[in-house]
């Protein structure tokens, strides 16, 4: 049987379906393709307050695709995670050819948090995050947004929602309607490693300053 590559993997996240192993010991990896599906609208993202002032403070150097091993590594220790050996491989090559990406908060003790995804045109897989200081993934996430949102991405994919995601704003969807909006942002082109930096500083800005839509 020929070994993945990581077309292999753009292949399967342009028709809506994404690997995970059940464990990091565990060799298989299993395809997903779930109903309804988790997605993050930039429109509707919700940055809770005390975040935002650690945001303000500057507590984490920021950094983008600094050290990508780094970040999948950690999120592959965790005590329940489903990345193993052969996605680590996969993600990496997939991060060498320029469509993974991690964004992280660095402090003076190293790697403090981050997260990493997979884009595709203007749409935005986000994979996994892991924090070893408090608010450090969530900080690195709003950051991605604010990334997001100034390169003129279109679909960001949480895959299933959790209360972590809902909290900021994640909501789930068909998977019909989440096709379609696939579709439509793989046709679209976004920046991401390219995008203006002074418009991504006022993203940020204004993410920072949105207020949560009373119900």
């Amino acid at each position: 049987m020929e070994r993945l590559t990581h077309r292999d993997l753009l292949w399967a996240y342009a028709n809506g379906i994404f690997p995970m192993a059940k464990s990091a010991d565990d060799p298989e990896i299993g395809w997903y393709d779930p109903d309804p599906r988790g997605v993050l609208p930039l429109d509707a993202v919700h940055v809770p307050r005390s975040l935002a002032r650690t945001i303000r403070k500057g507590v984490y150097d920021i950094r983008l695709d600094s050290d990508f091993r780094a970040v999948i590594e950690a999120c592959a220790a965790r005590d329940s995670t489903w990345i193993n050996a052969e996605l680590v491989r996969l993600y990496v090559a997939l991060h060498e050819a320029g469509h993974a990406h991690s964004v992280e908060a660095w402090d003076d003790q190293g790697l403090a948090g981050g997260l990493y995804g997979v884009r595709l045109g203007a749409a935005f897989f986000g994979e996994s995050m892991f924090a070893r200081r408090p608010a450090a993934s969530k900080t690195a996430l709003v950051h991605l947004v604010a990334r997001l949102i100034a390169g003129g991405f279109a679909l960001v994919d949480t895959q299933m929602t959790t209360d972590h995601m809902t909290r900021f704003g994640a909501v789930e969807i068909p998977r019909a309607e989440y096709r379609r909006r696939l579709a439509r942002a793989l046709k679209a082109n976004a920046k991401f490693a390219d995008a203006d930096p002074a418009r991504v500083a006022a993203e940020l800005d204004a993410l920072l300053q949105r207020r949560k839509p009373r119900i």
